[in-house]
């Protein structure tokens, strides 16, 4: 995972490709009776669209301002964008506020307005008071979320839902997804979840993988609409994030 990528092919292209080989890789849509609901996914798709544009416009300010002050501490640029799993298995880059920095834990970094970190380190165990961050500030944006504010541009564009399993990388799909990969990557990766309600970072990977499974099976309005109302409160309080 951690070798150079051949000249003209990036690394996460070449990790897609050596995943997407595999047959955990082969991806089709659900055929689960709970997808097929009254309620058209295709009119809550450009909701959800337009609800992310109106928030972005809302957030700018306060994204603006943490910007302006990780740009401050880190002496880099304030966003990064992360190599990840997209819709279907495609490679997306998961753009956030940069919350880590010091001594790099990145193998191939691309350096810009926005850094494009193409291999990331990703602990086994997610857990609150991440060593990597240094910053209090940065702490401060993790727990209540502002880091992944930049994501909801990736939901106008169509990349991202505001629900959905969070994205993750290809390394976390072998160690920890496996069989059931081609499942959660069957719908689009989310700015919010089930996982992200139901105790972040207290979870472990198989209770995380068990809740995405849970989001996708039974995909509904309902449960879409219950999840982003738990956000907001999950959010506000920081609880079990970091």
């Amino acid at each position: 995972m951690n070798a150079a990528a051949p000249p003209g092919i990036s690394v996460e292209t070449r990790e897609y490709q050596a995943w997407s080989s595999t047959p955990a890789g082969i991806v089709e849509p659900p055929s689960y009776p709970a997808a097929a609901h009254t309620i058209s996914w295709t009119l809550i798709n450009l909701a959800e669209r337009v609800l992310a544009f109106i928030l972005l416009i809302a957030c700018l300010p306060i994204l603006a301002i943490a910007a302006a002050i990780v740009a401050i501490l880190s002496g880099q640029s304030p966003l990064v964008a992360l190599a990840r799993a997209g819709y279907r298995g495609k490679p997306i880059w998961l753009i956030k506020l940069r919350t880590m920095w010091g001594k790099p834990e990145v193998a191939h970094a691309r350096r810009g307005l926005v850094e494009r970190i193409e291999v990331s380190f990703v602990p086994p165990v997610k857990r609150s008071g991440d060593p990597r961050v240094t910053s209090s500030f940065a702490a401060f944006c993790r727990r209540h979320s502002i880091d992944e504010l930049p994501q909801l541009w990736q939901v106008v564009s169509g990349d991202m839902a505001l629900v959905g399993p969070r994205p993750i990388t290809y390394a976390e799909l072998d160690a920890y997804y496996r069989d059931s990969a081609a499942e959660v990557l069957s719908v689009k990766p989310g700015l919010t979840g089930l996982w992200q309600v139901s105790g972040r970072n207290s979870l472990d990977y198989a209770e995380r993988r068990t809740l995405d499974l849970h989001l996708v099976r039974d995909r509904s309005p309902q449960l879409y609409l219950h999840v982003l109302a738990a956000t907001f409160p999950a959010v506000f309080s920081g609880r079990n994030a970091g």
